[in-house]
């Protein structure tokens, strides 16, 4: 072959767009459109790992000791590629770790340190993270030595932990246990702005009223883990920064002590890099670099080989005299010296000590032989300005065990948060004691009568739509984004979720009332039994219909008290639209189809099984308040495939109503209304991925599939928070 005939046009000889390069896909063209691929991310078809590769067994495994030891000695070693701030990697290491957590956010559950999501994008290449990427390599080779059962995501936090313990903190302790993922997240909106760094009132209703950001957001700018370090909008005001800061970690989960804890003993090791005026000579972010990069990012050309020469946010500065030592010199120096404004050799706003003598400074990151000004960001500046903030951390100062307690615990719920329940836990450090941010729940009984309390259950005079209907809402506001949530500990019957608009509470009453007798009589605990009751009635529904299936039922869930029950915590996860079951609170500029995406997604659901639930639900009867929306059927009751066969018979028309809100399907013929539907209803025919779903339900061959499948869903979802039955 001469080559003559090939690429004769000129052009590249291999696709583009979608495919290999530049955005084609289907997003750019209707970018309205529903967007599936959050389902069916970090798949089987995107690990590397064997089939059966089980993380939690490689982890028992682990030399932990070992892995300490060397991670440990990893914060001294000398590195010639990328030198160390004082000889220690302590102060970069612990970045890492915060601003692999500091993701997180209480609202959606989303972000965090439990998935090694820093390593992809946008995470790794926001500008709050710069130079996070060398850490993250200098980690490599314990990363390598260890393999598998070190997940990055594990190693990433320990790293944290181990610098503060090797600069004298006693830490509170550390779970193993984190799976990484193999690819960026595509479910988490981290904002609507196209810059990074953007004003700061794009997402604020009123910039000077931070509780009106946009929810879940919990960052100030596009790009920033927390707040400006230079000030709102980059304009200091420290007292203005405080309700910023308050905002931003009540936002993550922290009250004011911890907020005031993890602030002051962050700052208490390390340094912040600004030497130089090098703004327009840095580098481009990971994503943004070339092949020759491998990966790095940020570029610094006056580095010189010198840790004192790094450049990373333009703010220069160590908040301490021995910035590898935990102690309370941040205090000191807050507390003993006035601050005035100034900016750095790089132009950033910050804040100097007046008078400090030369002898007070901390000695120059590089050269053993200077002394340089330290400072203090606008965040810090509000430690002292803001009237609780500066209490709390007199308290702290007056008592150094307090502040180091405090913040060894602030610390671990920080790096843990995203983690679940202590059923995720493991290795020699996991802390005996239970915390309420962890969702405690007892363990509960195994050794009852299954089939006696499914009897006396079926025997009580309770419907199946009730049953149904009462086991779904216990179970749906687990979250796989922070695994919180979900049937087990049956909090439920507890405030403030048996207030919920969501979860109907008279009905919700009702059934509890008859449930919980029940539970005290036959020793299987009222979590075990409301799942018990929605089995039974999804059992009689499938026998309605002419099968017959027995729902997989694994004893075992404990029920929770109000002891153990952070109530306020507890907000975040009410339903404000479920749209398995029908509902909105309000008319939302979400569409009810997108809040029923996201709904799936933190469900842990392929876009398969979120179709089968939808069309099962809807024909059960169990939309709430009784709607006929969706209700393609005249068998309600009855586990059929009624709602994909009308939903897909071309006898029907399809119109909207109520200024589009509703909408009416009539008979093509007649123009009878035959039913009324949501947007959460027609989109399963509407969708061309969603209607491919809902055809193979239509189809005559498959309703025994239907039921099965249907049964496989709801367990899935009945399970989701069941960490105690995985090896």
């Amino acid at each position: 072959m001469d080559g003559s005939n090939v690429n004769p046009g000129g052009g590249c000889p291999v696709m583009h767009g979608g495919n290999t390069g530049t955005d084609n896909s289907v997003t750019k063209w209707w970018p309205e459109g529903l967007n599936f691929d959050i389902l069916h991310q970090h798949g089987a078809r995107t690990s590397p790992m064997d089939e059966g590769y089980d993380h939690r067994a490689a982890v028992k495994a682990l030399d932990f000791d070992a892995v300490k030891a060397d991670v440990e000695a990893l914060m001294t070693e000398s590195q010639d590629w990328w030198p160390a701030d004082w000889g220690h990697y302590g102060g970069l290491m612990i970045r890492m770790a915060w601003h692999s957590a500091g993701s997180y956010r209480m609202g959606d559950g989303r972000g965090g340190a439990g998935s090694g999501n820093i390593r992809f994008a946008p995470l790794n290449s926001w500008p709050d993270n710069a130079s996070i990427d060398k850490a993250r390599r200098l980690l490599w080779p314990v990363k390598k030595k260890y393999g598998n059962a070190l997940s990055w995501a594990d190693l990433i936090i320990l790293a944290g932990n181990m610098a503060y313990e090797s600069m004298g903190l006693k830490t509170f302790g550390f779970g193993f246990g984190r799976e990484d993922i193999w690819g960026p997240e595509k479910d988490v909106y981290w904002g609507s702005e196209n810059e990074w760094l953007a004003p700061s009132q794009q997402r604020y209703g009123d910039l000077d009223t931070p509780s009106t950001m946009d929810n879940p957001l919990a960052a100030v700018h596009m790009g920033l883990i927390y707040v400006n370090p230079e000030g709102v909008n980059g304009e200091p005001d420290p007292a203005r920064t405080a309700l910023h800061v308050r905002e931003t970690f009540q936002r993550m989960a922290m009250n004011d002590e911890e907020t005031a804890a993890l602030t002051c003993g962050g700052h208490t090791v390390g340094k912040a890099h600004g030497g130089g005026n090098a703004h327009d000579q840095i580098g481009a972010e990971p994503e943004g670099e070339g092949v020759h990069a491998q990966g790095f990012g940020w570029a610094n050309p006056g580095h010189q080989g010198k840790a004192a020469n790094a450049f990373t946010s333009g703010i220069e500065g160590a908040w301490t005299k021995h910035p590898t030592q935990w102690d309370m010199g941040y205090f000191d120096y807050l507390f003993d010296y006035e601050w005035e404004l100034t900016k750095s050799p790089a132009g950033a706003h910050q804040w100097k000590p007046v008078n400090m003598p030369e002898s007070e400074m901390p000695l120059n990151a590089s050269d053993p032989s200077k002394r340089d000004m330290p400072m203090m960001t606008d965040a810090d500046m509000a430690m002292k300005v803001d009237p609780i903030y500066n209490e709390i951390c007199q308290k702290f100062r007056a008592d150094p065990e307090y502040f180091a307690d405090t913040f060894g615990r602030a610390w671990f719920k920080l790096t843990h948060r995203d983690m679940g329940p202590k059923d995720n836990y493991y290795g020699p450090d996991v802390p005996a004691e239970d915390l309420i941010w962890q969702d405690p729940i007892p363990a509960g009984a195994t050794d009852y009568d299954v089939a006696a309390v499914k009897a006396k259950i079926a025997d009580s005079g309770l419907s199946g739509p009730e049953m149904i209907a009462t086991a779904w809402d216990s179970a749906r506001t687990f979250r796989g984004s922070d695994k919180r949530g979900g049937a087990n500990g049956a909090r439920i019957r507890l405030a403030p979720q048996k207030d919920w608009e969501a979860n109907e509470p008279e009905r919700l009453a009702k059934v509890l009332g008859v449930l919980e007798p029940i539970a005290a009589e036959t020793g299987a605990s009222i979590a075990d039994v409301i799942v018990l009751a929605g089995n039974v009635g999804l059992e009689q529904s499938i026998k309605a219909a002419g099968y017959s299936a027995e729902v997989p039922f694994a004893p075992g869930r404990g029920d929770a008290t109000d002891a153990q029950t952070d109530a306020e915590s507890f907000d975040v996860l009410e339903p404000f639209a479920d749209g398995f079951r029908n509902f909105e609170k309000d008319k939302y500029d979400v569409t009810p189809e997108a809040m029923l995406l996201d709904r799936a997604q933190l469900l842990g659901l392929t876009a398969a099984e979120m179709t089968v639930l939808i069309g099962g639900m809807r024909v059960l009867g169990v939309n709430h308040g009784g709607s006929k929306h969706g209700v393609f059927t005249d068998r309600e009751g009855q586990l059929t495939t009624d709602f994909f066969v009308n939903l897909t018979d071309m006898a029907n028309t399809w119109a909207p109503i109520d200024a589009g809100d509703h909408y009416e399907v009539r008979d093509r013929k007649t123009g009878d209304v035959k039913w009324t539907a949501t947007s959460a209803d027609l989109v399963f025919g509407s969708s061309s991925i969603l209607r491919g779903y809902a055809e193979v339900y239509a189809q005559d061959d498959n309703k025994e599939k239907f039921v099965r499948d249907f049964v496989s869903a709801w367990t899935k979802v009945m399970t989701a928070d069941r960490f105690d039955l995985v090896a």
